[in-house]
């Protein structure tokens, strides 16, 4: 296999000592497995910003605080130097994600390092000494699904304790490890407190999740889980630690209920949607 031109430098200067294969390829970044210190690990190459549109990314960067003015400045032209700005600033959004959240206690790769626009993190691994597959390659029993809904609930809320949004977050989005699910691809984390999208990015992330597990346990459509997160995140009343039931009382003054079902019904048609594109994507990967 020849060597990945993002990671030839990371092999000259010791930081890995290997290119086991590729994993998955994607429209923003590859990620290949590579030996480092005598264990398996994930290097995430990104691609090039020409490869992504940004016009796309104003709802997810509202709110991110940048290192200067300057860089606030050029990041609002579609001059080389803005380019490059935001391309630095989507790179730099998921490893300062993972580190954050790692530290928060979220089940999320454990970062190892960022090295030359190169991310090195954990593998995930499946039990048996491969790659973790994700939710969406998956049938869920019942049992299962209540099992892994519940324990991504409390990730989400455990996200939102510290701050952060995944903001595309699916079964996609979701490994599942030995020791349960794993959240991954977080380049587009949102802050909750300073972003407009905040809630809708929430309720889609948590809609996405609830519809994949809904397939094996029909009553989980009938919960109301990022309403009631909201609320309490709101009042200053949600820790990590909160008990959740799924339950949300609308106030019929302050919400109009039919609306809400509209958002909620056209979130999983946006996820239907995606589902396609996604798996269409991945079998035109495959095939090459």
């Amino acid at each position: 296999m020849k060597t990945p031109r993002g990671l030839e430098q990371l092999l000259a200067d010791g930081i890995i000592d290997a290119v086991v294969r590729p994993l998955k390829s994607g429209k923003e970044a590859s990620v290949y497995l590579v030996a480092m210190g005598g264990e398996i690990r994930c290097a995430k190459v990104y691609k090039d910003a020409q490869q992504r549109g940004f016009h796309k990314l104003a709802a997810y960067q509202e709110g991110r605080r940048s290192r200067s003015s300057r860089d606030m400045r050029a990041m609002g032209k579609t001059s080389r130097h803005g380019r490059g700005r935001q391309e630095e600033a989507w790179k730099n959004a998921e490893v300062e994600a993972l580190y954050r959240l790692d530290a928060a206690g979220v089940r999320v790769p454990k970062p190892f390092g960022y090295f030359n626009g190169v991310l090195i993190m954990e593998m995930v691994d499946d039990g048996q000494g491969a790659p973790a597959p994700r939710l969406n390659n998956i049938a869920a029993t019942s049992e299962e699904a209540r099992r892994w809904h519940a324990f991504l609930m409390r990730q989400i809320v455990r996200m939102l304790c510290a701050g952060m949004i995944h903001g595309d977050l699916s079964e996609f989005n979701v490994l599942l490890g030995e020791d349960g699910p794993v959240i991954i691809d977080l380049p587009q984390a949102v802050d909750a407190s300073a972003n407009n999208n905040a809630f809708r990015m929430l309720a889609r992330d948590v809609e996405n999740i609830t519809a994949y597990c809904a397939r094996s346990a029909p009553e989980l459509r009938q919960t109301w889980y990022a309403h009631e997160m909201w609320s309490l995140y709101e009042r200053g009343a949600l820790t990590v630690d909160t008990p959740l039931t799924g339950h949300f009382e609308f106030d019929p003054e302050q919400a109009n209920v039919d609306d809400v079902l509209m958002q909620i019904e056209e979130a999983r048609r946006e996820a239907e949607i995606r589902q396609r594109g996604r798996e269409a994507a991945e079998a035109d990967d495959e095939s090459r």
